[in-house]
């Protein structure tokens, strides 16, 4: 690891589909997918990475949603 790089967190959405996953990444909008839902949390993570890797600081400032909730609600059906 190089001495510049610093970890960030992100949010991974992962949701069953047909017989694999899918991975989401909201504050980015990059998706992945993978066999299993290991494997798609990987996959988005090398992404992410890929992305940073190539975005100029104009694209990711762009793209980059920073105010992102995730939370449940609870629903009366019927």
């Amino acid at each position: 690891m190089h001495s510049s790089q610093f970890k960030q967190q992100f949010t991974a959405i992962i949701e069953r589909e047909g017989d694999g996953y899918v991975s989401l990444c909201p504050e980015l909008d990059i998706a992945s997918q993978g066999d299993t839902v290991e494997e798609a949390k990987q996959n988005l993570t090398e992404a992410i990475e890929l992305f940073f890797e190539v975005a100029d600081p104009s694209e990711v400032e762009r793209r980059l949603r920073t105010e992102i909730f995730i939370t449940r609600l609870e629903v009366a059906i019927g």
